[in-house]
């Protein structure tokens, strides 16, 4: 118990308020801290499963501005299709023709074989964003063996990365198109890894870069695959009326 006289007057004070007042703050933070733990999260990519759907509907989506409408049945997670602004949106879509996916293609989805005809999809806010020229002068120029390269197959330069750099077990492909060079990493065919896949980044608009990758099977089709993939994200970026007016009328 305490007392106090400022006033000239003896108080007395209950001695359990302090304990109280301890416990009382300690039930609070412990609140929190449980909160925290055990509240849900948003979904990643990294805990999230692929859940494909058939639909074909126009899901409105923004990664940094980016204004994109993207069919359902292209996005691999169901969160994004919730819409709204991403900082990340993971696509997926099948050759030749960069179709979406589909009930009675779910099993060429699925498979991972060396000559899969699925083309992996990731538009991504990035603030470096650097053009294909920069990201091959200023990057991988740096670790290549000849930075002259050599005649590759299909009409592509190929470049060795050195074995003291972490691209030692990818080639690198330069192929030279009107829009400007192609840039593509593909890994080696392994026994640790045997369905190699070739991956390229593009920036698509301010701080806003893509990155697809496909097998390594389809090297030759290189220069189609990117017109193929650059046709699709313009679809993505036209607005619905838009779309609808560019649609073939039916004819009577």
């Amino acid at each position: 118990m305490s007392y106090s006289d400022t006033d000239g007057t003896i108080r007395r004070r209950s001695g359990w308020l302090i304990p109280l007042g301890v416990f009382l703050v300690t039930a609070v933070l412990s609140a929190v801290v449980l909160l925290f733990y055990l509240a849900p999260s948003a979904p990643s990519f990294s805990t999230e499963q692929v859940s494909p759907t058939s639909r074909a509907d126009l899901i409105a989506l923004r990664v940094h501005g980016l204004k994109l409408w993207i069919p359902a049945n292209y996005l691999q997670f169901e969160s994004a299709r919730q819409g709204g602004a991403r900082k990340d949106l993971a696509l997926f879509a099948m050759l030749p023709d960069m179709a979406g996916w589909s009930n009675w293609e779910s099993s060429t989805f699925a498979s991972n074989a060396p000559d899969s005809p699925i083309v992996y999809i990731l538009i991504r806010e990035d603030k470096l964003n650097l053009t294909e020229a920069d990201r091959l002068a200023r990057i991988y120029m740096a670790y290549v063996t000849d930075p002259k390269g050599r005649p590759g197959p299909y009409g592509l330069t190929q470049y060795n990365f050195r074995e003291d750099s972490g691209y030692r077990r990818e080639d690198l492909f330069v192929g030279q198109t009107p829009a400007g060079p192609v840039i593509l990493r593909c890994v080696r065919l392994s026994p640790e890894v045997p369905s190699p896949s070739c991956l390229r980044d593009e920036p698509i608009a301010h701080a806003v870069s893509l990155s697809y990758r496909f097998k390594r099977e389809h090297l030759s089709d290189w220069h189609a695959i990117a017109d193929g993939v650059d046709r699709l994200i313009a679809t993505f970026k036209t607005p619905p009326k838009a779309q609808a007016s560019a649609d073939p009328q039916p004819r009577p």
